[in-house]
């Protein structure tokens, strides 16, 4: 089981005199999970999931943000000892992906010429190999490999990589049925002309793919009517239940989280956590607002 581990966390945007937005977010996120963070505008929840994944425009003041693995978390892998815990404000974007974290955009990006299936066999076979170089590093063989001239597209295609081309279309289209997904998906260009819950069930699809420990849903189901809603929240629960993926799940509303019955659920106020419990949280938020916690945490304070 890996746990992502969020410890004081201080953010602020990386510019000169760059405005603070996280001031000291806790937060323990474990495999097999399924965790809302709810707040406001302006409080600090999307900010929260793009410093986990690296993002160059927010620069980490203070804290820290633990990855820990555990033994299985990677299928029949054995992980050294000495690379199960890692400090992910050390890494870059790719080797956090490698090890297990994904963010999913709440405006996924539209890229004309690169289908589907090639732009997720290509991440998948880049997570694998970053994740063995950073679990064991390149042998000589490896680096062998990597002098060789690469051939020429003119030479025809490469079935190169880790996954080759027909192990993957199998793997693809049994997350699609998993995920209840159109097989028509497979060879269309990545989210160009796809409506706005399409592009959300495709983001929900790269998880399938990648499957990570922990997955970071940013506001995963705006703009979504009701049909796509639920086909989303299937997607998600699918990896909940059926892959082991941790879920932090960034949403305005309640109304996901009536498909999506979190484990736990958490507010943000002013660039903190503020206020945790269960699913009752949620309806509570929905029935008062958030004056009524802002009230409580600064009266107490």
């Amino acid at each position: 089981m890996a746990t992502l581990e969020i410890k004081n966390l201080h953010a602020q945007v990386a510019e000169d005199d760059g405005e603070q937005i996280l001031r000291g977010v806790d937060l323990e996120v474990r495999s097999g999970e399924i965790h809302a963070l709810m707040g406001p505008n302006g409080s600090g929840k999307s900010t929260t999931s793009k410093v986990i994944a690296g993002h160059p425009a927010y620069e980490v003041t203070d804290g820290e943000i633990l990855l820990r693995l555990d033994e299985g978390d990677f299928g029949d892998i054995d992980i050294p000892e000495d690379a199960r815990t890692w400090n992910l404000l050390e890494l870059e974007p790719n080797e956090r992906a490698a090890l297990g974290i994904f963010l999913g955009f709440q405006y996924p990006a539209e890229i004309e010429g690169v289908t589907m299936t090639n732009f997720l066999r290509t991440a998948l076979n880049a997570k694998i190999d970053e994740r063995n170089e950073l679990l064991f590093g390149e042998d000589e063989e490896e680096e062998e490999e990597a002098d060789e001239e690469v051939p020429s597209p003119m030479a025809g295609p490469v079935d190169d990589g880790e996954v080759g081309v027909a192990e993957f279309q199998k793997l693809l289209k049994s997350k699609m049925e998993l995920l209840d997904m159109d097989e028509k998906f497979m060879q269309r260009y990545l989210n160009a002309g796809f409506s706005g819950g399409e592009k959300k069930q495709n983001e929900v699809l790269q998880a399938a793919i990648l499957e990570p420990s922990i997955a970071v849903l940013d506001e995963i189901d705006s703009g979504l009517d009701i049909d796509r809603l639920q086909d989303v929240s299937k997607g998600i629960n699918a990896l909940r239940d059926e892959q082991g993926t941790g879920i932090l799940q960034i949403t305005h509303y309640q109304r996901i989280l009536e498909y999506v019955e979190p484990d736990h659920v958490h507010i943000m106020l002013d660039g903190k956590v503020v206020k945790s419990g269960d699913a009752g949280l949620a309806a509570e938020l929905e029935d008062k607002g958030y004056d009524w916690v802002r009230e409580e945490v600064y009266e107490t304070a």
